[in-house]
Formats: structure tokens, sequence, C-alpha cells
């Protein structure tokens, strides 16, 4: 749970900077004004340009989060006379004033002479993120590594024409996140980058284990010695990867695929399928030290790879139409955890902000934007403010863009 305990009269704003606090908008500003100043010694002096302000950063982050909520396709609609017009809100900030702001938005806004890496013009703000999340959240043992729904919202999917569906799917990148299965906060972001159509492209890397492998070490950097229990899915399971993580005290349990995982120094015999299904509820164990691979069977055969459970220990998978199925604990606790966090994309992947810059890194921002604000409403779920507000996640979301464009005092109760 959280760390620090917050006050009854905390506001969405306070819980918001907990992970991005003035000092990092201060950064955004001092960026911002630089890369303007340098592109307009470039190409030419910009009179409508006038430096930005903590306020204006501020008030420019509100109008995007908008979009997480109402699902606008263009955060221009809300100065438009359309649908998703926000008379509210447009009054704060001119349209042209936002524009010029989008136009030099930076975070870093020049690559300092040893920086390599591609996503040096945010990497200072997910390292600052993860400092955030780090010191204001200690998560349970039970966590899940997987890649978050992050698109958008499904009305605008079911909407949109093929050509323009396509046309979003080429994402440059993938994001993984290290999960807390009980109350579904997030404790640590991957991006993975795809650096060429070449053959260390992403494409190429899709359903190799050497990437999901590279991408489950990434995301456990900070887990070793802790005793946690991970979870994880076909692609990132392998044999090889949780002896490993067992070295540094971290305990796995995964679903195999033999389409999917890499299945090296696992019996062949248990991988395939006899030639009489079992009844439901059977499995067959086979045991390396620690490590059990589970074979169990409910309409279809079932591998669970490892070293978390004892292969011994009963449970149940309990069905509305069929009643209770038994199966070994490892497959009863992966299913829970599995459902869980499938609840929490279920009721958070819809509050991404939707704007979708051409830009990689701008992508990337805004989704670990997104991330941190799904966290804030978890800690405030967890809060006091909670008893005394109780906000929805859309209703703490409106919250906040009103926090950040002034229109609310966040310094009195509410």
């Amino acid at each position: 749970g959280p760390t620090r305990k917050m006050p009854p009269n905390a506001s969405a704003m306070d819980f918001f900077q907990l992970f991005v606090p003035d000092n990092v908008l201060k950064n955004m500003v001092v960026q911002t004004n630089m890369y303007a100043k340098k592109y307009q010694e470039r190409f030419g002096s910009d009179d409508a340009w006038i430096d930005v302000t903590l306020s204006e950063m501020k008030a420019f982050l509100g109008y995007m989060i908008s979009t997480s909520i109402h699902h606008c396709e263009s955060v221009l609609s809300i100065w438009s006379s359309g649908f998703y017009s926000n008379k509210s809100i447009a009054l704060i900030m001119t349209q042209s004033r936002f524009e010029k702001i989008l136009k030099y938005f930076h975070v870093v806004a020049f690559r300092s002479s040893q920086t390599t890496h591609s996503l040096y013009k945010i990497q200072p703000f997910l390292d600052s993120l993860q400092n955030g999340f780090d010191s204001a959240f200690r998560p349970s043992q039970a966590q899940v590594l997987h890649e978050p729904l992050i698109d958008e919202d499904p009305v605008f999917i079911a909407t949109c024409t093929e050509r323009e569906l396509r046309k979003r799917k080429k994402r440059k990148f993938s994001l993984w996140v290290r999960q807390c299965s009980s109350t579904g906060f997030i404790c640590q972001i991957y991006v993975h980058l795809k650096e060429g159509s070449g053959a260390d492209g992403l494409d190429a890397l899709k359903n190799k284990p050497q990437l999901h492998s590279m991408v489950a070490k990434s995301l456990c950097q900070n887990a070793s010695g802790k005793n946690y229990i991970i979870f994880t899915g076909p692609s990132i399971t392998s044999l090889n990867l949780f002896e490993e993580f067992e070295k540094q005290g971290i305990y796995c349990c995964g679903l195999l695929s033999t389409r999917k995982s890499d299945c090296t120094g696992l019996p062949p015999s248990m991988l395939n399928n006899p030639e009489t299904p079992p009844s439901r509820g059977q499995y067959r164990i086979r045991m390396k030290g620690n490590m059990s691979l589970i074979c169990w069977y409910n309409k279809g055969h079932f591998r669970f790879l490892t070293n978390a459970y004892s292969p011994v220990q009963q449970g149940v998978i309990i069905k509305r139409k069929s009643g209770e199925i038994p199966c070994p604990l490892a497959v009863e606790a992966f299913a829970a955890h599995l459902s869980y966090i499938c609840k929490y994309d279920d009721k958070y992947s819809k509050y991404f902000i939707s704007h979708k810059p051409n830009k990689t890194w701008q992508q990337v921002f805004w989704f670990a934007i997104s991330i941190a604000i799904n966290n804030a409403y978890i800690l405030y779920k967890m809060s006091e403010a909670y008893h005394v507000t109780r906000y929805s996640r859309a209703q703490f979301g409106e919250r906040l863009v009103k926090e950040l464009l002034g229109l609310e005092d966040t310094s009195s109760s509410h």
C-alpha cells in the first residue's frame, strides 16, 4: 500500500504531484522555452511566441488530460463549436496559445554529447516518474508482467475506417509494466523501441524469447531479494529465465505455450498432448529441484511453469456453469491474479490520453502521464481522502483537470 499518509482533504492534484511534482513541471517550462528560442534562431523569429510560464504549462497538461475523460479525437475540439467543445475550460487559454505551446513543447530540448539512447528526450522524466512510483507505494508479494491495453476508446475504434486503424497501429514501441496484482498499481514501466525495420527491429523480435527475457529482466531489476512472486504470460515464461530469477530471490508462475514460449530444457513428454484427452481437472506434474511443470486439462491442455507454489497443494477453479474444477494451487493463483489484471484493464485502459502525436517520444510521454494519473487514483482510493469525497475515476480526472487549469482551489478541503 501507500508509504505515506495523505491528509483527508488532499486534492487530486496532491496525488498526481507525488509522481509529477512542480520541479518536474518547472523543468518542462525551462526546456520548452529553450527549444523555442533555438528553433527561432534557426528558422526565423516567431512574433506570436512569448515564454511559457508554470501556470500555462499546468493548463497545457490539463487540456491534454481532459481528452482521457471525454475521448475527443483532437484536443483542439475543446475550442470548437462541436460535440466535444468544452466552454468551461476553453476560456483559460486561447486555442492559438495552446497550439504554440504544443509546437514547442519539450521535456529535454537538446541531446547531450554522451547520449545514445533514442528516448533521451523523455528519459529524465521516466526516471523521475519511476522514483515517484518506488517511493510512494510498496507493492504486494504477487505481481504481473504484461503489456497493458493502451488503445483508444473502443467506441472510436468501432467507428473509424480500416485505413485509419491500420495507420494507428504502427506504433514504434512496445510498453511493458510490472504491476501489483492486488491493487493494480503499476510499479515499473519499460519502453522497448523499434530502432529500425532491420533484423533487430521490434517486429523481428516480436515472438523471440530474447526480447521478452530482456524486458522481464529490466522490469525486475529492483525486485531481487524481496521474495516477490511474478506472474508471466507465455511470451516471457521460460525455464532459463525462471532459474535466473530464483537465484535473485524472485519466484515465478507462468503460463507456458509450445508455440510462443521458449521451451528449452523442458521434457518433451509434457509438451505433447496425449491422444485420448483426460477428464476435466486432471493434471500431470514433472519436477526439477524447486521447479514444477504442470499440465492441467480443462477443455484443452494448459501448462504452467512455477517455483512459487508446491505442485501437490490443491486449489479449485470456480466456474459459474460447471461448478468447481480441481487444479493445483499454482493454477488457481495464476487465474485469480490474471482476472484481476483483466478487470484493471477494463476499468483503467479507457482513461488513456487520446491525443496521438506523430513523435514517438511524445506518444510515450502521454502514455506515461496516463499511467501516473491511474496510479494517483489508486493511491487516492486507499487514502482517507476517498472516504471524504468518493470520486469515481472519471470524476477524479475531471477534478485534476480543473485543478491544473486553476479552476479549483487545491489547498482547501473539498
